[in-house]
């Protein structure tokens, strides 16, 4: 087994690595008889995107992450899906010499350089990118194609026999070909499918009076994906009420179901949402992973300041931890990496949530059931004879919910929770209007941390310029500075921005903070005791993140707020 000394230097020297921790990292791949590679992938340490300089320089070679290549899309039919996403391989265009360029993720594969030089005459030069996203471009090529396919397919098509066909009940028994080769069948699961590569968090299905759109939510804003005739809504109806369990019959009340799919090798869960409308049915459905939660606090953007009073937080042994933010900004996420980070066997953590998003091992999860009487109420006084030390509340909603989780955290035990203000000191007014005492606010509340997404520039195509007078007014600068601005290219679909990234304010309550809560009720008062003792507030959190080159001006001015 070759455990690959030289890598382990090149990762040192990359900074990846301390060299203090070679004896372990040598250590532990001896015993478990891998590689330093796949060890540092297993355990995190790196990724595949991180650990791209130390190993374009191991093996001498030119690298490059997928999204700043320019592809030629007629060079796809060089090579079979299959065969790219095995072999991890590319083809990305011709240079002025000819020479093939070709992506790889895997730069020893010599069986399928080999197959390569036997099936092209030309010369090919090879240039490393992270696996992943070559799985991942290659999934969103291929979804295209078979979406489009299924289209034409349907187009062509008469409308009257598709819906015959649906309604005879042939979707019943989903193994016969002449089932699964269905326009209609096909397009709906190349539909869904094709949310994966896109990154969707939401696909939306939408009836007008002569044809039905399809939109894709991608990092917080609706994209067009693709239209369809009237006609054919029906067979789409049925085969969406079919997959997810819904009753077929039934157009006249909303419904709700979800659908379970492996795509790429991983299983989605897909929750269905009916609503009747003019010209049919609507349905929007949300994507969402099912695999083990990864995220952590780096990757959701904390600064080195943030994470130091938060790093407090999670150490205080009893007291409530809110975040907030309008729907839609991550709340819930941030929750489970704080979860993620307590997560131990000496710990016993409850919560409840509606519905629960992630399963995390280790952790009792209870969904919200109305219609059972479970609310959250009523499920936090269950938790709480569960000897519990960490609860996690999905989201405080009203006057009932707030007062036991405020006296649960005043009792011992750790609370994390959500509401929805503007910023972190509003959350402290919040709480006080649903009817929590004042010296219970006080003394239960550890910190709050105010939380908003904003959009990542395209690091394709972004373009760097300096501000003009105008923008140096909103900036607060005195001098013009250098800032990129959104362009637009293939990668990004046309957009300019590709990704987000969450901004934070985060508000620790310490002796100062307490006092002035419990004499104060002006919001602008308690927002400068937050600032003068450290917090700083999410218009300069993004502010720097516009000077850095991560997001634009206009995400600065989305936000609302100064």
């Amino acid at each position: 087994m070759n455990i690959n000394y030289e890598l382990l230097q090149f990762y040192v020297y990359k900074k990846l690595l301390k060299k203090k921790e070679i004896p372990e990292v040598l250590a532990e791949c001896k015993r478990l008889n891998i590689g330093v590679r796949d060890y540092l992938l297993a355990k995190e340490a790196v990724t595949e995107v991180t650990e791209l300089p130390a190993l374009a320089s191991y093996y001498c070679m030119p690298h490059i992450e997928i999204d700043m290549l320019e592809f030629d899309g007629s060079l796809f039919d060089l090579f079979t899906f299959d065969f790219m996403k095995k072999h991890k391989v590319i083809p990305v265009c011709y240079d002025k010499n000819g020479v093939l360029i070709v992506a790889t993720g895997k730069p020893l594969d010599c069986h399928a350089r080999s197959a390569i030089s036997s099936q092209l005459t030309c010369k090919c030069s090879y240039i490393l990118v992270p696996p992943v996203q070559i799985d991942r471009y290659v999934d969103s090529i291929s979804a295209s194609i078979s979406t489009s396919a299924a289209l034409s397919d349907l187009n062509a098509e008469k409308a009257e026999q598709q819906v015959s066909a649906m309604l005879k009940g042939e979707l019943n028994a989903p193994g016969e070909n002449d089932v699964i080769n269905n326009p209609a069948v096909r397009l709906v699961d190349s539909i869904i499918k094709e949310a994966i590569p896109y990154r969707a968090s939401d696909i939306h299905i939408e009836p007008f009076e002569k044809h039905v759109k399809v939109r894709y939510r991608i990092d917080g804003d609706l994209q067009n994906r693709a239209e369809f005739p009237i006609e054919a809504y029906s067979a789409i109806c049925a085969r969406l009420k079919i997959m997810s369990g819904l009753n077929i019959a039934e157009r006249r009340v909303p419904q709700d179901g979800r659908i379970n799919m492996t795509v790429g090798g991983k299983e989605f869960d897909f929750r269905v949402s009916t609503l009747p409308t003019v010209f049919g049915e609507k349905f929007v459905i949300r994507v969402l992973d099912k695999s083990s939660f990864h995220f952590t606090r780096a990757d959701l953007g904390f600064t080195d300041e943030e994470n130091a009073i938060v790093d407090k937080m999670l150490a205080r042994p009893y007291g409530i931890v809110l975040l907030t933010g309008p729907t839609g900004c991550g709340k819930s996420t941030t929750l489970y990496s704080f979860l993620k980070e307590l997560n131990d066997p000496t710990v016993n953590i409850v919560t409840v949530e509606d519905p629960v998003e992630f399963t995390m091992n280790g952790i009792n999860q209870t969904q919200v059931n109305t219609k059972a009487n479970m609310t959250f109420a009523n499920a936090l006084r269950s938790i709480l004879r569960q000897d519990p030390d960490v609860i996690m509340i999905g989201e405080i909603r009203d006057e009932e919910t707030a007062e036991i989780a405020v006296r649960s955290a005043i009792t011992g035990h750790m609370v994390f929770s959500t509401l929805h203000t503007n910023d972190a000191p509003g959350a402290i007014l919040r709480l006080q209007d649903m009817g929590v005492d004042n010296y219970l606010v006080v003394d239960a509340l550890v910190g709050v941390i105010a939380q908003r997404l904003v959009k990542r520039l395209c690091p394709a195509c972004k373009r760097k310029g300096r501000t003009n007078a105008k923008e140096m007014e909103i900036l607060g600068i005195d001098e013009p500075i250098t800032i990129a601005r959104p362009k637009g290219c293939q990668f990004c679909n046309h957009t300019g921005y590709k990704g987000r990234i969450a901004v934070h304010e985060v508000m620790y309550m310490n002796d100062k903070m307490k006092n002035t809560v419990m004499h104060e009720r002006n919001l602008d008062v308690i927002r400068r005791e937050a600032i003068a003792n450290g917090m700083t507030p999410l218009w300069n959190t993004c502010r720097t993140l516009v000077e850095n080159g991560v997001t634009s001006l206009q995400e600065l001015m989305s936000l609302n707020i100064e």
